[in-house]
């Protein structure tokens, strides 16, 4: 593969700009509750002991928070100061109070964008609590910090993305699924393991996760396609071939060996996809047209009528004609057929006389400079009706006329006049004849 350009500076030969996707920075969400009114010195407090609980009012209510809070509340300590709240966070994973550890792992991911360290250590220890509120609390936080910290999450997430606990499960794949924005690289690694699994429910939905990558990875990214394209479940390759349209919106030519691939597979669900992915891509692609002519003579119904609707995107009206004229006699099918029976129509020559008539090129119009003289003198264009001349511009003889005279010339004229006055040049421009051949007589009396 080429590499792509980037503009430098040329001055300090810096890029100016990459020209790469930039990946989107996913950011810790910090929750609110009663613990937020909390002070720093009365967190300090409520670990040492000095006090058992300290009211707070939040929503109009007031609250009577305790250690819980406390512990919830150590996200508030940024800075330098998160040495002091780190050994008190490290201290109440130890807690024999299920709820203080629930609240630990609340607050895990606020300190671990600081500080992280030991953190997923712990992490990992408590997905295995004994304590369902713990399992689930340390679920929920694998979720979130996964697309914040994938190094620091990979081995638990890989563990529980297999887990056999359907609540682990979906939330270790919701961690995975938000990574696809974040980085892709790292789900293009879990879904290559995932992959050679023998759970077809595992290979379905990692490969479905090919979709939110395909326009953001790289060559390992096809090569998950290819693979899944040949598997031996349907469910796998229905998946893999709903990438496909994706892919022939950014690399054309990978999409178009895949769909030739795709197109003739055993499944119908999967050969439509391939048809969705020929659709999508250039109409002047050579292969794309090759596959598109296949496909017309495929025993699968739906193929045919979908490549039949993609003719006259690729090829004229004669040749048009010509291929449908071809496919007539082999179709069985009665909506291909009627389809078929309207490329082969042509306005000019099968049409209605009004059809006929519509085909024909409508004659060029007159230019106004020669409209204009011809006017002046009197004349019609064409078919238009002779305008009247208006009596000022009359000769003063022609004047007096009386309008019983003109209405008894009228209609002989209107009679007499024919429907079109062919105009020659010489009229049209004014010339007359001002000399006459001069007789042989006139000659012979000159000399």
């Amino acid at each position: 593969m080429t590499r792509e350009y980037i503009a430098r500076d040329p001055r300090t030969g810096r890029p100016i700009e990459m020209n790469r996707r930039p990946k989107v920075e996913k950011k810790i969400k910090s929750e609110t509750g009663p613990w937020v009114n909390l002070s720093q010195s009365e967190i300090l407090q409520l670990f040492d002991g000095t006090v058992d609980s300290i009211p707070k009012r939040w929503m109009n209510a007031t609250h009577s928070l305790t250690l819980v809070d406390a512990v919830r509340a150590l996200g508030k300590f940024q800075g330098h100061h998160v040495q002091k709240s780190y050994p008190l966070l490290m201290q109440s994973f130890e807690s024999e109070d299920p709820a203080i550890r629930v609240a630990s792992l609340q607050v895990l991911p606020e300190v671990a964008v600081l500080k992280s360290d030991e953190l997923f250590d712990w992490l990992s220890v408590l997905m295995d609590d004994s304590h369902p509120d713990v399992r689930k609390a340390a679920s929920h936080c694998l979720s979130v910090t996964s697309p914040v910290f994938p190094s620091g999450v990979e081995s638990i997430l890989a563990n529980e993305l297999r887990s056999s606990d359907r609540l682990r499960s979906a939330a270790a794949w919701k961690g995975l699924t938000g990574l696809c924005d974040t980085w892709p690289e790292v789900v293009v690694d879990h879904v290559d393991s995932l992959l050679l699994e023998e759970d077809t429910m595992l290979r379905t939905k990692a490969t479905k996760l090919l979709r939110k990558i395909v326009n953001r990875g790289d060559s390992a990214v096809w090569d998950l396609i290819s693979w899944s394209l040949n598997d031996s479940a349907v469910e796998v390759r229905r998946a893999a071939a709903k990438t496909l349209p994706s892919l022939a919106r950014k690399e054309s030519r990978i999409a178009t060996l895949f769909a030739e691939r795709a197109i003739v597979d055993p499944d119908s669900d999967v050969r439509l996809s391939a048809i969705k992915a020929i659709q999508t891509l250039d109409s002047d692609h050579g292969r794309a047209r090759e596959l598109v002519l296949k496909g017309t003579r495929s025993k699968d119904v739906q193929v045919r009528s979908a490549c039949i609707e993609l003719l006259p995107r690729l090829f004229g009206e004669d040749i048009l004609r010509t291929m449908a004229s071809d496919l007539l006699k082999t179709e069985t099918d009665a909506t291909i057929i009627a389809s078929l029976n309207e490329m082969t129509f042509d306005a000019s020559l099968d049409g209605t006389e009004a059809q006929k008539n519509a085909q024909l090129a409508p004659s060029a119009p007159v230019p106004a400079i020669d409209r204009e003289i011809a006017e002046a003198h009197g004349m019609r264009v064409g078919l238009e009706p002779e305008r009247p001349q208006p009596l000022a511009d009359k000769p003063p003889s022609e004047q007096s006329t009386t309008a019983a005279e003109q209405a008894e010339k009228k209609p002989a004229e209107t009679a007499t006049a024919p429907l079109y006055k062919a105009v020659s040049q010489d009229e049209m421009m004014g010339y007359d004849d001002d000399f006459e051949d001069e007789s042989p007589d006139d000659d012979a009396d000159y000399f």
